[in-house]
């Protein structure tokens, strides 16, 4: 059991997962780290392609009809995290941090903040746009939009997290409403270096890097078998 003042980041590297099961490992972990079984941990992972509908979601967002992106190989599903519709596929990098928090607006903040860090590497303006409104959470190149941001608390602990767009194919935003905003353009880091930037495997070790010291915590590498080891009830 850890205690109150573990200041470990534990992260957790996957491969390719599937969405619910992603969302069903999500929700045993923070069980876990609501027992202090196990310190503040993130996955970072890739998803096959899928539409992921946000609480805030509203109609419209999927124009084409759900049989109609299923028939390009899209799933959809419906979540509890915070934020409307948004594509996850691969190349693209999803965080999970299953960590504590207090406030869930600097949390954010906090998130964005990480994000931006990291693509310093690559010479981007990157930012976010705290001024303009919840539906601009995110990280944004000028003003096209390269990470998503959408988190759920629950007993004071966050699931869920953010999307960076690395070099995945970016077609399947232009068939949504992503996050709610018409006429919104997304972008990548490929997309913007014109290839020449970080790909998604450095860029792992990147975000964790940034996202820890935001955190004011010390990463820990760590893999799945150890987390459902510690944990106990998560095998």
């Amino acid at each position: 059991m850890t205690n109150h003042e573990d200041t470990r980041l534990w992260v957790c590297d996957l491969e390719t997962v599937e969405y619910r099961e992603a969302f069903a490992l999500q929700g045993r972990i923070r069980d876990a780290r609501l027992q202090n079984l196990i310190p503040d941990t993130l996955l970072l992972l890739e998803h096959w392609p899928v539409y992921t509908r946000g609480r805030r979601s509203a109609a419209g967002e999927l124009p084409m009809g759900e049989e109609w992106y299923r028939m390009q190989g899209i799933d959809i599903v419906e979540t509890d995290r915070g934020g409307k519709v948004t594509y996850h596929g691969p190349g693209q990098l999803v965080g999970y941090p299953i960590v504590a928090v207090t406030d869930v607006v600097a949390y954010v903040r906090t998130l964005e903040n990480a994000i931006v860090e990291a693509l310093k590497a690559d010479e981007l303006d990157a930012h976010a746009r705290p001024d303009d409104g919840p539906d601009f959470t995110g990280v944004w190149v000028h003003d096209r939009k390269i990470a998503s941001i959408g988190v759920h608390v629950k007993s004071g602990i966050a699931t869920h997290g953010f999307a960076v767009n690395i070099e995945n194919d970016l077609q399947p935003f232009t068939y949504v409403v992503p996050c709610g905003l018409d006429g919104v353009q997304m972008t990548s880091i490929v997309k913007e270096t014109h290839g020449a930037g970080t790909k998604i495997g450095p860029f792992r070790e990147r975000i964790a890097h940034t996202l820890s010291q935001a955190l004011t915590r010390t990463p820990e590498r760590v893999s799945l078998h150890q987390i459902e080891h510690a944990a106990g009830a998560l095998a």
